[in-house]
């Protein structure tokens, strides 16, 4: 007699299948309506909808028509849920003449259904996108890859519940930042990520409601950075910069910026110093920093004092003086408890020859010292750090680049350092880059 087998997940009830069957890949949910008849349509009402190139994997001439006419059909179906999220990636080009998919189409069927994300990642995008698009009330998270095409923003842009927008390798003329961030009233997060600007004399940021901000910006043409960067985000808490130094800043305070990762570099037909330094003063209430230059492309003595700080990371490329320049900013920083250090140091650096005014945080405040990328003549700035460093609790040394007796030279001479410095501190050596750590002493005090 043949055991009857009880199916438990089909009794659960619909709202909860549909959860069920939202985690998984489009291919896999259809397939799940051979199991039963109550299961036949399920896949019809899942709440994630997402397609990429891999599902155009063996579909020839005679079944891309078939295909399309699934796609119609899943994201118009009768009495559907709304959408949480329609998502399109181009791994194959779905808007191509070869196949002539109605993306348009499908974007504006998921716009109709009250999609909250939409996640697009297509060639000729710019083409591709409906206007309805930017009016979109149900829209809460907007992610845009353009791949070097131009998003246009219609004049009629209003997207009143949007929190998130990111636009990748897009392409934007005119004010269309402005006009496009200005109408979406409760942002949080936005990003621009590797985008090229035209026509534009400024870069436009005003939102009261702007929690964490990335720019990211494409420097193929130096064209693109003769523009004003303006941001007034009063309750910013994240920023992000990484490009060439832009023609001038204007930033409002922001005084609950938390945290803030700069990188920027020199490009010839801009005043830098200036510029970089009008950048850096906006920042100045930010409590973590990560810096990365590649110049001494702003002095020290025209910064402010940054009360707040008390993270700083350093990732400074090769220039000359850069040991100066680096304690000069420690005055800048009173209270910082934490320091990473990660550029390259050679035997040009004169760690021992200084004679400047030991920054105030070394003999209060500095707790902890990071160096990435140890090289066997940061040897003197390991001294210069200990020597100066007065609460100095844990010393944290990366030494992954150097070859084994490499390794062995620099650590007999970090163990002299730590028995002359006769300090009480927590000293981890890093040997390579996964797990291997050694720690060579949980306290150093030496009579």
């Amino acid at each position: 007699m043949a055991m009857c087998v009880e199916d438990g997940i089909s009794s659960f009830p619909d709202h909860i299948l549909f959860h069920i069957l939202s985690f998984l890949p489009i291919k896999e949910a259809v397939r799940t309506s051979i199991i039963s008849t109550k299961w036949r349509y399920l896949f019809a009402s899942i709440s994630t909808i997402e397609f990429d190139g891999y599902l155009m994997r063996g579909l020839t001439d005679r079944n891309v028509d078939s295909f399309k006419n699934f796609v119609d059909r899943l994201l118009k179906f009768p009495d559907q849920v709304s959408l949480d999220c329609f998502r399109l990636n181009d791994i194959v080009s779905w808007n191509d003449k070869d196949h002539n998919f109605d993306v348009s189409g499908w974007i504006c069927a998921a716009l109709c259904r009250g999609v909250k994300e939409i996640d697009l990642d297509l060639k000729n995008l710019g083409d591709t996108l409906p206007a309805l698009l930017f009016t979109c009330h149900s829209l809460v998270t907007l992610k845009l890859d353009a791949v070097g095409s131009e998003i246009k923003v219609p004049s009629d842009v209003c997207l009143g519940n949007l929190k998130t927008l990111q636009l990748r390798n897009s392409v934007l003329f005119g004010d269309s930042i402005h006009r496009l961030i200005s109408n979406c009233h409760v942002l949080e997060d936005l990003a621009f990520i590797e985008c090229g600007f035209d026509n534009i004399s400024e870069v436009n940021i005003q939102s009261p409601s702007l929690k964490r901000l990335v720019l990211e910006f494409d420097v193929t043409e130096g064209r693109y950075f003769n523009f004003v960067v303006v941001i007034n985000a009063p309750n910013l808490v994240y920023f992000q910069y990484h490009a060439a130094v832009a023609k001038s800043y204007i930033l409002s305070t922001m005084k609950s910026l938390e945290k803030a990762d700069i990188s920027i570099y020199q490009f010839d037909s801009i005043d830098c110093e200036t510029s970089a330094t009008h950048l850096i003063q906006g920042i100045c209430n930010v409590w973590s920093l990560s810096l990365t230059i590649d110049e001494v492309i702003f002095r020290t003595s025209r910064l402010p004092i940054f009360h707040n700080l008390i993270e700083f990371k350093y990732l400074g490329v090769g220039f000359n003086g850069r040991e100066t320049w680096l304690v000069e900013f420690l005055h800048c920083v009173p209270n910082l408890k934490t320091l990473t250090l990660n550029f390259p140091d050679d035997a040009g650096t004169r760690w021992k020859a200084l004679r400047m005014k030991v920054p105030s945080c070394l003999s209060f405040h500095l707790k902890e010292i990071e160096i990435s990328y140890f090289d066997t003549h940061m040897i003197e700035m390991v001294s210069y750090f200990l020597d100066n460093a007065m609460v100095l609790e844990k010393l944290i040394i990366s030494m992954a680049a150097l070859t084994w007796r490499q390794k062995c030279e620099a650590q007999n001479k970090l163990l002299q350092l730590l028995k002359r410095s006769k300090k009480s501190l927590i000293v981890i050596l890093y040997y390579c880059f996964i797990l291997w750590l050694e720690l060579i002493s949980v306290w150093f005090g030496f009579v």
